[in-house]
């Protein structure tokens, strides 16, 4: 690895493109150079590395490959086509070649057509395992999981150790419901590389998919003997805790995670939350701070914060942690929910309009956002751009509620004829709402008669 990073070959093509110099490099040396660009992902170089090449060997057949191939990377199919026209006739021989066709078609979205390339190149001997990964990959954009199983087990057959092909052998198990059979073979893997992490992570999580958190537990222990660094799998163990409601457990796998992690503020935030649900609110507070310290911008602790508060009773400290977490959140439109229901709590009706503006703007099909919107402009005192809202509203919803809502604005704004005819609206769509709608609005409960005397 240390030699390909810090390959000589690279460093006298780099110099010679930075001098502007003309070095003589093999056919070989310059496909090195183009594979070693195309591997790092360094497009723009391997397009110049084969432009120089071609230039110094225009008929060599490999490099054209290689062109190929960086034009497909570059998307540049009007080109490609043509190059893999020119060179097909001679170059049916080559792997590089069958695979770069079928990468083209493939790209193209022709996932049989790219199949065919692939069931030639395989005819080569060359590539066993990478071609059958890629045929299986097409099945599966085919959603044809049964010959992607088939072909992702060739895969593995000829790299037993190829965990892309191992993960998928699952996925396709899965995919066909034949859970039996995948923990077979499963067992089966194991048995023969007992130190393999991927298949003892898929164990882990097989089980852990069927609710039998025991056994998934056993699994993830085998990886983690195996590997204790894989910070990762720790979360899993954790969540098989959780699943069983064993939150203590559950808190003990993330301390051993926390030893390994560089950032902790998410486990942290899972600590907090396991003992929130031990029904342990200081300690959930003492972790939802820590995850804090790690990380000050951490919002989802900050709204858990506001809502231990509002357990304990704390209003005031539970409306400054869901503003915090708004800040940082803004267009979370659940916690612009709670902001307002907080602001609404405390009396600060105004501050709560800012929050209810956001949930009609973005929800505008929600209908409780229009009459919580609007059910506080009235309590403020703001019946004129009430009526404004609630008019929009009733583009939106054709909804009882709105219309006593708007006919209560009108008799406050000494509208009577609006507010009558929007009251007689409301009675229409749903006159079982009258009684409560005449407690919250006392100038229905006067002018509810008039519109009934109206009708008769």
């Amino acid at each position: 690895m240390e030699e390909f990073f810090e390959n000589e070959l690279i460093r006298k093509f780099e110099e010679m493109v930075e001098n502007n110099d003309e070095l003589y490099f093999e056919t070989e040396e310059y496909e090195d150079i183009i594979i070693y660009y195309l591997e790092m992902g360094d497009i723009s170089f391997a397009e110049m590395a084969t432009n120089y090449a071609l230039k110094l060997h225009p008929n060599s057949l490999e490099l054209k490959i290689k062109k190929f191939e960086v034009l497909l990377e570059l998307e540049n199919y009007t080109q490609a086509k043509e190059l893999m026209q020119e060179l097909q006739e001679a170059s049916m021989e080559s792997t590089d070649f069958l695979v770069c066709c079928a990468k083209y078609y493939s790209n193209l979205g022709n996932p049989r057509r790219a199949i065919t390339f692939c069931e030639r190149a395989l005819e080569l001997e060359e590539e066993e395992n990478f071609l059958h990964n890629f045929i299986a990959d097409e099945y599966v954009n085919l959603e044809d999981p049964f010959n992607a199983l088939k072909h992702y087990k060739l895969a593995l057959k000829y790299d037993q150790q190829d965990e892309y092909s191992l993960e998928n052998v699952m996925f396709c198990y899965n995919q066909l419901s034949r859970s039996d059979e995948a923990i077979e073979f499963l067992n089966g893997y194991l048995n023969e590389f007992a130190f393999s992490e991927t298949a003892w992570y898929e164990y882990g999580q097989f089980y852990f998919n069927r609710k039998n958190y025991e056994e998934a537990i056993r699994g993830f222990d085998y990886l983690l003997a195996i590997n204790p660094q894989a910070v990762g799998v720790y979360a899993n163990k954790a969540a098989c805790y959780e699943a069983m409601g064993e939150w203590l457990k559950a808190v003990e796998v993330y301390e051993e995670m926390l030893e390994l992690e560089y950032t902790k503020s998410f486990t942290f935030y899972k600590i907090g939350l396991c003992y929130k649900e031990n029904k342990q609110p200081v300690l959930a507070l003492n972790a939802f701070q820590k995850s804090l310290r790690d990380d000050p911008q951490f919002y989802l602790s900050m709204m858990e914060q506001s809502y231990i508060y509002e357990e304990m009773g704390s209003m005031k400290e539970a409306l400054h942690f869901a503003k915090e977490a708004v800040s940082m959140n803004d267009n979370n439109l659940d916690y612009q929910k709670r902001l307002a229901f907080l602001y609404i709590d405390s009396g600060r009706f105004e501050e709560s309009l800012v929050c209810l503006k956001k949930l009609v703007d973005f929800e505008p099909n929600r209908f409780y956002n229009w009459y919580a919107y609007s059910e506080v402009l009235m309590l403020i005192g703001e019946f004129e751009e009430a009526i404004t809202v609630l008019n929009q509203a009733t583009k939106l919803h054709k909804r009882a509620e709105i219309y006593y809502q708007l006919s209560n604005c009108y008799f406050h704004m000494n509208n009577q004829k609006e507010g009558r005819k929007a009251l007689d609206v409301a009675l229409d769509l749903d006159p079982n709402l009258l009684e409560d709608m005449k407690l919250k609005y006392p100038f229905i409960k006067e002018e509810v008669e008039k519109v009934k005397t109206k009708k008769k």
